[in-house]
């Protein structure tokens, strides 16, 4: 399963970890299977999945890359791609950004704006306009200050007791969550979630806002009837804040569930996006399930190269990564 937070190049890894990383990444950079690979990539469409803007600069760097190298495309124009059964342009980039964390609009919408990129915003649509934190960030906090549950194992630090909570049937994650609130010895900061008016700003200035479910459970472990409403109450309050019916989906965690996946169907969803770290096609066969590179506003600019190339994804692979 993967890892929706604790991927592309970041992250809280040692020194040691990080270097051997990175020379991991120069050498991946300069082989001589990038050019093919490059050349390959062309033809195929590449889907970047952020989550929050942790690393401005880099962001910067990697945004001028795209707008320089490939070809941004708006979600749009995959939809008009689907719907019309024509391929996509050569070198097509869409950007994403699941959660919908407030450093897009702060720190990311003024480099996509500069530099011309359009991109789509998954929103976790339980959290906006409150201050409630992530999840996943309660848990790992929580865990930290003591906070302990049956289902998590003694000693389980705070990155294996998010990963151990992902894999529980949801109503066991949030009663796990409830047990940390209450052995922990203090509750987690709150965390200032984007507001409807921000969901408008975003989209009035080119970014697309789509469906992450209402609280961001892993839809494969939720039952059937649970995930069908995960996905038609988040529509529901999209739906109302923005004056439109979202019609594009962001599988949370990237776990795909075929109940969630019907919900979709009826109602009316043009595309919605896994977190496989691949490349699709230039006209997505399963617009349902289109594939998606994980990557993160502090990914180095060799790994980011390699990944655009998808030289990075195929040795993920070959090293049994999903």
């Amino acid at each position: 399963m993967p890892d929706e937070h604790a991927v592309g190049g970041g992250g809280t890894s040692t020194a040691p970890a990080d270097t051997r990383r990175n020379r991991i990444d120069t050498l991946l950079r300069h082989s001589p299977l990038q050019p093919a690979f490059r050349a390959m990539a062309a033809g195929r469409l590449a889907v970047l999945a952020y989550h929050g803007i942790d690393d401005p600069q880099t962001f910067a760097a990697q945004m001028a890359r795209l707008a320089r190298t490939a070809r941004p495309v708006t979600l749009a124009r995959v939809e008009q791609a689907v719907l019309e059964r024509r391929p996509l342009p050569p070198r097509s980039v869409l950007v994403t950004f699941d959660d919908g964390d407030r450093s897009l609009l702060t720190h990311g919408l003024p480099v996509l704006a500069r530099h011309g990129i359009p991109a789509v915003a998954y929103v976790i649509a339980g959290l906006i306009g409150g201050d409630r934190p992530y999840w996943w960030s309660e848990a790992a906090f929580l865990v930290e200050r003591g906070g302990t549950a049956a289902a998590l194992p003694p000693s389980t630090g705070p990155d294996a007791a998010v990963r151990r909570l992902k894999q529980l049937p949801d109503a066991e994650r949030r009663s796990a969550i409830d047990e940390l609130r209450t052995t922990a010895g203090t509750a987690a900061p709150r965390r200032p979630q984007l507001t409807p008016a921000d969901l408008r700003t975003l989209r009035d200035s080119g970014v697309a806002i789509g469906n992450h479910t209402v609280d961001h459970p892993c839809l494969d472990r939720c039952r059937p009837e649970e995930a069908a409403e995960q996905v038609a109450e988040a529509h529901t309050r999209l739906t109302g804040w923005l004056g439109e019916a979202p019609a594009s989906f962001a599988y949370p965690n990237g776990n795909l569930d075929p109940h969630a996946e019907r919900a979709l169907t009826d109602l009316g969803y043009r595309t919605a996006f896994l977190f496989d770290h691949r490349h699709d096609r230039r006209l997505p066969r399963r617009p349902l399930r289109i594939s998606r590179l994980r990557v993160n506003a502090c990914t180095s600019m060799n790994r980011f190269d390699t990944i655009l190339s998808g030289l990075h994804p195929a040795v993920h692979r070959l090293r049994g990564g999903r």
